[in-house]
């Protein structure tokens, strides 16, 4: 006799879908934080999981370390990794509460003179790092860093002091970009997706737009893929698609790409899924670890891009 209360088992997704093959992958690979993600955004598992999980990573600055952003190792906290962090919180609605109210001590703490976050605090020196992150004494502030954290803590309506600063940085970098690259972009357009003064976000947005196919840094054609340059430090074959910057419908980068451009991009993202069920990476790999580590997670937003944009994933 089933037990009171018991909670349902995970609803099994048709075999041979996307999901299902992506689901094998998972659970062969992946990190206890990218299994229970998994289940929460595709096997109605719960928020509470993952939440545990993640909190394996936090250290007692309030900061998370421990290689939760794998190309970083080491247990120190980092800005990187605390971001990502607060990605995951907010993925299950999560993002909120005296939990944040600690991370913003921890963001404040680490902040540059112009109260933003660098990329790589130097207190990674020592531990495994990626070649192709730099540590300095006195890092600069990143976009990379504190677009995407302040974007979603306005999503989330976090109210802290160290916001406003960390945000007038953010409009700063983001209207006087020029020449850019993909990565630093995706930061842009998250902080402009949530940013409170909706003209002024959407005039930038469709400023970085017209950069971004100026410059085509977006590859429009995925089976033409020569015809489209790769950023300067990014790997062979590192290219960026409509789908990187706009991974929602409701992004505001989804303006910057015809409909047939996004089709096309979603159909080769589609393809990409891999034989063993999983996405592969783009990005230099540089250690075995960091590569199984990265590979659930990209399979993740795989499957959620895919899904907001009305494509059958089963």
């Amino acid at each position: 006799m089933a037990e009171t209360g018991a909670s349902p088992l995970p609803q099994t997704p048709p075999a041979h879908s996307p999901l299902a093959r992506a689901e094998h992958f998972v659970w062969l690979t992946a990190r206890v934080l990218e299994q229970r993600r998994f289940a929460y955004h595709f096997l109605d598992g719960g928020a509470d999981a993952v939440e545990t999980a993640l909190a394996a990573y936090r250290n007692d600055d309030e900061g998370y370390g421990h290689a939760l952003e794998p190309d970083l190792r080491g247990p120190v906290s980092q800005p990187l990794h605390t971001g990502h962090a607060l990605r995951v919180l907010d993925s299950i609605g999560r993002c909120g509460g005296q939990r944040v109210e600690r991370v913003c001590r921890y963001l404040t703490s680490v902040s540059t003179a112009d109260g933003a976050l660098p990329a790589i605090h130097p207190s990674q020196r020592g531990y495994p790092t990626a070649p192709f992150v730099p540590i300095v004494d006195d890092p600069p502030s990143e976009l990379l860093a504190t677009g995407p954290v302040v974007g979603l803590l306005h999503r989330n309506e976090v109210w802290h002091a160290w916001l406003f600063r960390a945000t007038d940085f953010c409009w700063q970098a983001v209207e006087s970009l020029e020449k850019s690259h993909p990565y630093e972009i995706e930061a842009a357009v998250a902080f402009l997706d949530s940013a409170a003064d909706r003209p002024r976000a959407e005039a930038s947005a469709d400023r970085l737009g017209r950069l971004v196919r100026e410059h085509r840094l977006a590859a429009l054609d995925p089976d033409h893929l020569e015809a489209y340059p790769v950023a300067p430090g990014y790997a062979p074959g590192e290219h960026h698609f409509p789908h990187d910057y706009a991974a929602t419908p409701g992004s505001l980068a989804r303006a910057w790409f015809t409909d047939a451009e996004m089709a096309r991009s979603l159909d080769h993202l589609a393809d990409e899924q891999q034989e063993d069920g999983g996405w592969p990476i783009r990005w230099r790999q540089w250690a075995p670890s960091t590569s199984l580590e990265c590979r659930p997670m990209v399979t993740i937003e795989a499957l959620r891009t895919l899904r907001a944009y009305g494509r059958s994933i089963g």
